[in-house]
């Protein structure tokens, strides 16, 4: 019987782990008792025929609404950065959805390109996180079909400050204020010092260490407050980590973001310097319309080519969880 069992959930662990023909995709909303709801892309994998679709101000080619195909699927859950879309990652998150992952990116309330007026609680956006992954595994119709055992996290910017707080980082909030000192052309510092976009960043007694310990891996591009992690606020973090850094970025400039979390945190994570790129370069590249209306987040750096770049870099992200996630 033990080897029927043991050959029964190898099946199980190859049949969700074989790539879907195309990607679904749901837009849905979680309840939050804190806030109001959470607006939420789901892509999945679906044997359904995709076509194409208007999403916020991209394209792709989805089976809207289409069934899920497979079982026991991983759960990646996308923290996007402020003033940011749930759609911003959408190449990445189609990416994994044809590889076998349920993908959820959460537009993070009062701090979207609709409304920022909460982007410097910098504590609200892992809470967030920690709901929608509550949504994900009870409330959402497809739920038994994601295991609840293999759950990886995506963040950029301000998202990833949220997905490193997730997995057991304390920020050491009160390191803001100095740095913002030294640097107060900054962008957040910048942000900070206008508080024209909601209230300051606050202060330490108003942290709530939110670790979430159903998250099993982590890929970080370009954290916000980087420089707020040290190696005690890093200690606890023990799941495998992906770090991203851009390295022509002057939102999260070298040497005071990305570099501070590589040294606290524990072990060797997987990381990579993009050589030239900007740090909007990790958002999936604009089409015309986004361009047109903001140029500031769609153009790279002279001789950079984002599009090339995604191609490796959903491959690399989808291998990175596809190992670390990969069911036992």
């Amino acid at each position: 019987m033990k080897i029927v069992a043991a050959v029964l959930s190898a099946l199980l662990a190859l049949a969700a782990a074989v790539p879907a023909a195309a990607a679904g995709f749901q837009h849905v909303f979680a309840a939050d008792p804190q806030g109001t709801p959470l607006e939420i892309g789901v892509w999945y994998p679906s044997d359904a025929a995709p076509k194409p679709q208007t999403l916020a101000t991209f394209s792709q080619s989805i089976a809207l609404d289409a069934p899920v195909a497979g079982n026991h699927l991983p759960l990646i859950v996308m923290a996007t950065d402020g003033a940011a879309s749930y759609a911003g990652h959408y190449d990445t998150a189609l990416a994994l959805a044809k590889a076998g992952f349920v993908v959820a990116a959460v537009a993070h309330s009062t701090d979207d390109w609709r409304d920022r007026s909460s982007s410097l609680h910098v504590m609200d956006q892992p809470r967030q996180i920690v709901r929608a992954i509550d949504y994900l595994l009870q409330t959402w119709p497809d739920h038994a079909r994601i295991d609840p055992a293999r759950i990886g996290i995506f963040g950029f910017g301000a998202g990833g400050f949220a997905a490193l707080v997730d997995i057991g980082g304390e920020p050491d909030l009160p390191l803001i204020a100095p740095h913002c000192r030294e640097h107060p052309k900054e962008y957040v510092c910048t942000l900070i010092a206008t508080d024209t976009v909601g209230s300051p960043v606050p202060p330490v007694v108003a942290f709530k260490r939110l670790s979430d310990p159903r998250i099993k891996a982590a890929v970080i591009a370009a954290p916000a407050l980087g420089f707020t992690f040290t190696s005690e606020g890093m200690k606890n973090v023990s799941v495998p980590v992906q770090l991203w850094r851009a390295g022509a970025d002057t939102i999260a400039p070298s040497p005071f973001y990305a570099e501070p979390v590589l040294d606290a945190l524990p072990g060797s994570p997987d990381y990579t310097v993009v050589a030239k790129a900007g740090h909007y370069d990790f958002l999936a590249p604009c089409g015309a319309a986004l361009a047109a209306a903001a140029p500031e987040v769609c153009t790279s750096p002279a001789g950079f080519d984002r599009a090339a770049f995604h191609v490796g870099f959903n491959r690399s992200v989808v291998n990175f969880f596809s190992t670390a996630l990969a069911a036992k």
